[in-house]
């Protein structure tokens, strides 16, 4: 066969695809806009519009800024830089579908300014325009998917699995050694072996969740293949001469997120009239999954250290595993990444270092919340082939005045474990609720049953919800007499379920061996309500270090305070109304950074009041305040009812919604905060007790995490605390996730020994 020049050949094969290189698709607008340029600058390129399901080029007649602006707000960018003439970029193919467009600036898209009309024009593709758009996105466009990458539907392969040949692969969950077989316009076929390359199995698996790939034996397989071309009965010796079997020819460089941005070729290049696939056989991929989907051995705590020493990047407030916020480690301090040229090839590097396989998604504008502390990486620019993020190329995150409203996220590709087909939900009002019933082995048998709501809690409801795929647990539900689950599943096949909230499946929880539930099966079957968003309650740690002061506050003052249990238990065998209490008092701050207001689990109905200060109580605990010793033993302590919980401030922009006056409506607002002053009652810790030395001072937000939220690990802060027993010193204050945690554990030992010399 004769092969095209490979710029030809490529543009030909991306056409009869429907799509185009490192093209840029928008998030809204009437018509597609795209551009076509270097895969790692996604903000430049020649302007594509699609029109009639085909894509086009514009012409550079009367072109000038304003319509480059305009292209560029379509595509999700602030603003234009400038523009190019000449196709710059590059000439285009198919049809010129702009000339003399002319836009006054203030337009939406591209087609609401004037122009010759569709396909009316006098240009040749030497005349095709380029535009060049600020990197930053505006608050509007929210992802880099790749679905949207690939081009009109119907054209395009759509999606790519194993399937697998040898037995012991057969057996294996997830299936990761299996011949290549590509969904191209609705069918199956099976790729050519010809010219595969271990670049093109990278993509194919970094497509199904596995971050690497290694050779397979292929003098095994064509001697397999060989064995079932020879066997007459065979289907396999008749399918393969059809050309409607094959994807002839693919060339990927490696670092494609989809199959459809490689270079592919569907059928031999003079079409039906020549086999596709002469003499080869079927593609074989050998996969190696993350250490998330493979079950390791077990390792030296001295290799373990090492391993989460080496990894300097992970993903925060996503709903399923595989996505979250992108948050480095630099300096012992972890810090966000800034969207800007955020892409999905620098998304697919964080996505195979964490043990995931290519992103399917790069996300910006804080889609999955708002962090907290430095913003450390921006511009990042990978080539993806790097092995960490660090490898990258990028700029400091305060170069160019990047704000947590530019956080960048990602959804990664993780492998089909099954496991979303052993749970289901049956009885609720929607599909995000109802009696949770699971599939087990009973006795060698497979058979569908309820669990038991015995220790049934929010940990196991957001389990239930992510291996569902529904997002969070909104509520874990102990009574479900309301619900009608399936019939053949009343009988309860599960028990003593405990999930530490990071498991896959409620299968991988711990339970018990027999099941052994005291409430039996019916309306005590667990239950959960999932909801896509959550809330993120994190504490203003700089602002408790600036407040904090002592105070002796005589008893008189006291009543109310200790009839709600806010001073320590020595205070009951004083003299009242004689005498003081020494506190340590401060002012909180909590934000909500999620993407769900923050609400009290229970109703109004239901909220209990206080006489003594005259408020209710929305959530009867809902901070803990802690003094411990350097080794973590506590030595006073003090608790927060939610009586005022409400949107104390909001940023520009945001309006408050929940105040506690007049018996109103309680919870804090995506994007506010509810202030809780040092002057009032139980804002402190009572340290009467409590000896002159150096002390660790906490807070926990929704200790008990009866509400759910999207990350629990920044809901503690902890200070270092000195008192001399007259002053108190609060410094070092941060949340608990924001530093290693081995990092500040070695600052305990190193204050630990200095009190040992003393």
């Amino acid at each position: 066969m004769t092969w095209l020049p490979p710029a030809t050949c490529y543009l030909f094969l991306l056409l009869l695809l429907g799509q185009a290189p490192s093209s840029r698709p928008q998030s809204s607008g009437s018509k597609k806009l795209r551009l076509v340029g270097p895969a790692n600058r996604p903000e430049e390129g020649r302007l594509e519009v699609l029109h009639q399901g085909q894509w086009g080029t514009v012409c550079d007649d009367d072109f000038a800024l304003q319509e480059a602006t305009v292209a560029c707000r379509q595509l999700g960018f602030e603003s234009a830089l400038t523009w190019a003439h000449s196709a710059k970029y590059g000439q285009g193919e198919g049809p010129i579908w702009l000339d003399n467009v002319r836009c006054l600036g203030t337009e939406e898209t591209l087609d609401q300014c004037g122009s010759n009309g569709w396909g009316v024009s006098d240009c040749r593709h030497s005349e095709d325009v380029g535009v060049v758009c600020h990197p930053q996105r505006h608050r509007g466009y929210h992802s880099e998917k790749v679905s949207n990458a690939l081009g009109p539907q119907g054209r395009r392969l759509e999606e790519v699995r194993l399937k697998p040949i040898l037995a012991s692969a057969k057996r294996h969950s997830p299936v990761t050694e299996g011949a290549v077989e590509v969904r191209y316009e609705g069918h199956w076929r099976q790729v050519c072996d010809q010219g595969w390359t271990m670049n093109n199995s990278r993509v194919v698996c970094g497509m199904l969740g596995f971050p690497s790939q290694v050779p397979v034996n292929s003098h095994y397989y064509r001697k397999v293949w060989s064995l079932k071309m020879k066997d007459p009965k065979s289907r396999l010796n008749s399918l393969t001469k059809k050309n409607s079997f094959w994807i002839h020819r693919v060339d990927c460089l490696g670092t494609e997120p989809h199959l459809a941005k490689c270079q592919v070729q569907v059928a031999p290049g003079r079409g039906k009239l020549r086999p596709a696939c002469p003499g080869g056989m079927h593609a074989v991929v050998s996969c190696v999954a993350g250490p998330h989907f493979h079950p390791q051995k077990p390792k030296s705590r001295r290799k373990e250290s090492r391993t989460e020493q080496e990894l300097k990047v992970r993903l925060r407030s996503g709903a399923q595993v595989g996505e979250g916020r992108v948050e480095v480690l630099r300096n012992r301090q972890w810090g966000t990444v800034c969207d800007h040229r955020w892409n999905l090839i620098s998304a697919s590097v964080v996505c195979r270092q964490l043990g995931f396989g290519s992103a399917r998604e790069a996300l910006f504008g804080a889609q999955l919340g708002q962090g907290l502390g430095p913003i450390h990486l921006s511009e990042v620019r990978c080539r993806g082939y790097e092995r960490t993020l660090s490898d990258c190329l990028a700029l400091e995150g305060s170069q160019n005045g990047c704000q947590h409203a530019n956080d960048a996220a990602v959804r990664c590709n993780i492998p089909d474990m099954g496991f979303q087909k052993q749970v289901r939900l049956a009885g609720g009002r929607n599909p995000e609720e109802g009696v949770v019933e699971v599939q087990v082995e009973v006795n060698g048998v497979s058979r569908w049953g309820t669990v038991c709501s015995d220790h049934w809690g929010l940990m196991e409801a957001m389990v239930t919800c992510r291996q569902l795929g529904l997002g969070y647990a909104n509520f874990a539900i102990k009574d479900t007499w309301y619900w009608q689950g399936t019939p053949e599943a009343k009988e309860v096949v599960m028990s003593g379920v405990r999930c530490s909230g990071t498991e896959l499946a409620l299968q991988q929880c711990q339970r018990h061996g027999p099941v052994h539930c005291s409430h039996g099966p019916g309306r005590f079957s667990a239950g959960v309500a999932c909801m896509s968003t959550a809330p993120d309650l994190v504490m203003n740690a700089q602002l408790v270090q600036e407040t904090a002061y002592l105070e002796d506050r005589p008893l008189s003052m006291l009543y109310c305070a200790h009839e709600e249990n806010c001073l320590s238990k020595s205070a009951d065998h004083m003299d009242w109304p004689y005498g003081h209490r020494r506190l340590l008092r401060f002012s909180s701050q909590i934000y909500n950074l999620g993407r769900a207001d923050f609400r009290p689990k229970a109703g109004r109905h239901s909220w209990i009041w206080h006489q003594c200060h005259r408020h209710y109580h929305s959530i009867e605990v809902f901070t803990h305040y802690d003094l411990l010793t350097l080794n973590g033993s506590k030595v006073a302590e003090g608790h927060k009812a939610s009586f005022c919980l409400e949107d104390t401030n909001c940023p520009t922009g945001v309006q408050r919604r929940y105040a506690c006056a007049n018996f109103g409506e309680q919870g804090v607002s995506v994007g506010c905060w509810d202030t809780y002053r040092h002057d009032i009652d139980c804002q402190w810790v009572d340290i009467t007790d409590v000896g002159p030395g150096d002390y660790i001072f906490q807070v926990v937000v929704n200790p008990t995490n009866d509400v759910a939220e999207s990350d629990f690990s920044n809901n503690m802060l902890r200070c270092r605390c000195k008192y001399d027993g007259q002053r108190v010193w609060l410094h070092n204050c941060h949340t608990g996730d924001s530093y290693r945690p081995n990092a500040e554990l070695s600052l305990e030992q190193e204050q630990r020994l200095r009190n040992n010399l003393i």
